[in-house]
Parts: C-alpha cells; sequence; structure tokens
C-alpha cells in the first residue's frame, strides 16, 4: 500500500523558550500556539527487500540501510533515522519525506515531521496512536535519545493542531483549546501576516545557551522567561475576550522581552525588518522560533498591510499566505499496492511505559 500522513507546522503568539525542560521541570511553562495551512508530509512505500530507504525532498539527501544494520543518528537525516530505527521495521520500506517551508525557519517543521513520521510508521505497523501519544514519542525520541536541545510545543501543536494553550511541567503536558468566537478567528486569520526573511538558521546554538541559563538558574534569563510566561497569559486572555488591539500590543511587548534573551535571537537586519513593519503599520510580531533567521509574523490591521507588504518587500523579504488550520497530524490517505503482505504489529516502549500494543 501507499501511506500518506501530513502534520501542520505552527507559529507560537507567546512563552516560546518556557517549553524547555531546563526551565519548565523548575518553574512551570506555557506556550500559546496556532497551527497554519503548510505541513510536512511523510509518503510510504514498499522498497528494497529487507531494506529501509529515507529520501528527503527538502535536504536533497538519501539513506540506504538494511534493516538489521544500526543507523548511525548524524547529519541532516539524523532524527528520521533514529525513528526508522525505533519501529525496528522489519519490511523493506521507502520513506520519502517533505515539507511546504524550507528546514530551519522557526515554524516547528522538526517537530512535525517527527509527528508525521511517527504517525504514518505507526499506522503502516497497525497500530492507531492518538495526539497525546504521538506527541509524547516525538519528544522522547528528540530530546532523550537524540539529546537535541528543544522543547516541547512543536511536537504538541502538530499533533493536536488548532488555536491552544500548552502548559508544560515535571508532571505533564496539557492541551486546552482557547474558547474563541469564530469572528475573533476570522479576524485573527485575517490580521496575521508571515513573511521569510530569506535565511534559515540552526536553533540547536541559541537553545543551548537558554538551556544552559535556565539550568544554571541565571537571574536574568529566568526573569525574561517569567515575564515571557506572562505575556503568554495575557495574549490568552486577549484572544478569548476578541480584543486583538492588545493581542497586537501583546505581541510587541513579548518580542522586546525575547530579543534579550541571549545573543543570536534576533540581528540588525531583522531590527531593521520589523522596525519598517511597525513604522508601516503592523501592532506587533516576533521571529518565528527560536530567533535569527526564518519567518517574520506580524499581526496588522487589514488597511495597513500593503503598506507593510510593499517596505518588506523593498528589503528582499516575501509574504507567505497561509491560513489558520484547526486539524493535527492524519493519515490523509491509504492506497493499496501489488504487495499483499502488510506489515506486522509492534509494541511501543518508552522508558518501560507501553505506548500502544502489538
Amino acid at each position: 500500500m501507499v501511506l500518506i500522513a501530513r502534520a501542520p507546522v505552527r507559529i507560537s503568539f507567546g512563552g516560546g523558550g518556557t517549553d524547555l525542560p531546563a526551565y519548565y521541570e523548575r518553574y512551570g511553562g506555557l506556550v500559546v500556539s496556532v497551527t497554519i495551512s503548510h505541513y510536512v508530509y511523510t509518503i510510504l512505500t514498499p522498497g528494497w527487500p529487507n531494506g529501509v530507504q529515507i529520501i528527503s525532498a527538502d535536504y536533497r539527501a538519501l539513506c540506504q540501510r538494511p534493516t538489521c544494520e544500526d543507523l548511525i543518528w548524524d547529519g541532516d537525516l539524523r532524527l528520521p533515522k533514529a525513528i526508522t530505527y525505533y519501529f525496528n521495521l522489519r519490511d523493506g520500506l521507502t520513506i520519502f519525506l517533505a515539507s511546504q517551508v524550507p528546514p530551519g525557519t522557526g515554524l516547528g517543521s522538526s517537530g512535525s515531521v517527527a509527528v508525521s513520521m511517527i504517525k504514518a510508521l505507526a499506522f503502516w505497523c497497525g497500530l492507531d496512536l492518538g495526539a497525546a501519544e504521538v506527541a509524547e514519542l516525538a519528544c522522547y525520541i528528540e530530546i532523550e535519545k537524540l539529546g537535541m536541545p528543544v522543547g516541547k510545543q512543536d511536537q504538541y501543536a502538530a499533533a493536536f493542531g488548532g488555536l491552544n494553550c500548552i502548559t508544560f511541567s515535571r508532571d505533564g503536558v496539557a492541551v486546552e483549546s482557547l474558547r474563541v468566537s469564530s469572528g475573533t478567528r476570522e479576524a485573527l486569520e485575517k490580521g496575521l501576516m508571515l513573511f521569510f526573511t530569506g535565511t534559515s538558521r540552526q536553533s540547536s546554538t541559541i537553545l543551548r545557551r537558554q538551556k544552559q541559563a535556565s539550568q544554571q538558574g541565571d537571574r536574568e534569563t529566568v526573569r525574561r522567561l517569567e515575564a515571557i510566561k506572562e505575556l503568554g497569559l495575557e495574549i490568552r486572555t486577549a484572544l478569548e475576550r476578541g480584543d486583538l488591539e492588545s493581542f497586537g500590543e501583546l505581541l510587541h511587548r513579548s518580542w522586546m522581552e525575547k530579543r534579550r534573551l541571549t545573543e543570536g535571537i534576533t540581528n540588525p537586519f531583522l531590527d531593521q525588518c520589523y522596525q519598517a513593519a511597525r513604522e508601516s503599520g503592523a501592532m506587533g510580531g516576533k521571529v518565528t522560533g527560536a530567533g535569527g533567521g526564518g519567518f517574520l509574523m506580524l499581526y496588522c490591521p487589514e488597511d495597513q498591510q500593503e503598506a507593510v507588504t510593499e517596505a518588506l518587500t523593498e528589503l528582499g523579504l516575501q509574504r507567505r499566505l497561509f491560513m489558520l488550520e484547526s486539524e493535527g497530524v492524519q493519515v490523509m490517505q491509504v492506497v493499496p499496492w501489488a504487495r499483499p503482505d502488510v506489515p506486522h504489529h509492534i509494541p511501543l516502549v518508552m522508558e518501560g511505559v507501553r505506548v500502544g500494543a502489538g
């Protein structure tokens, strides 16, 4: 058979950085985010016998390994390799990965890759994992197995989808859908703008600095993260009240705090772009993800958007149109294949806890 699964990417409005274990395990974290209509796709097809082939359109990379070999988890495909190895596949399989956004641009695409792959491979193996199971397994592989300095917001946003307040603590993760009217949702969608800065970045360096500062209890870092978390709560309240003017102002205040968290979050060119957007009518915004490049997200009244677009286009940015997405990861299509064999069921185990039944 041919199996297609997809997971959306996300933009976060507030609380970014408080989803890192180094912070939330001590102080508790909170992120307000929404998924958008750009996706990461995983396509599974029967492959060469007794082996696994991984093809990434984004990295233009290919990996071929017999299933009996222990995969080397390095390079651009280290995450897909680790996920494939975790499922202990015994039949030949080709895994094709493609994203509608460039990697390293702050929209959480790495978490969406993990979520999309896990949903697809679990389904291929006869398991229909729920959103929380998929998200937690993605976090386990990225954070625990690979030691990646990332938080948990991307995986949970991609798995659940929608406009959510996601809280993080030692006891676990909770996803709560925001109570917003259809009118507020429509106005929010119309007011949000995304501009690609033309550059990607490795967020790991920025996140490692932040992780180290949180672990060491750096007072200034902890203070700023507390302020970012409180602004996240205010952003949630503004959205649920339908007060989008306050929402835009809070985005600006949150960005002013975040840009001072650690070196590399912003640079003179990004500052110039943000200032030009504000001077042209944008109320607030941020550089997506950990910062340093990627997309500039803005909230702007509709009657000012043409001026903002013109100003940023002159600086070399490209606007990316999108809609809000209410659905999380899902298997989109299963097409019968000429081969009659069906992969066996497998149990999934994390730290001794069974996630799915064989």
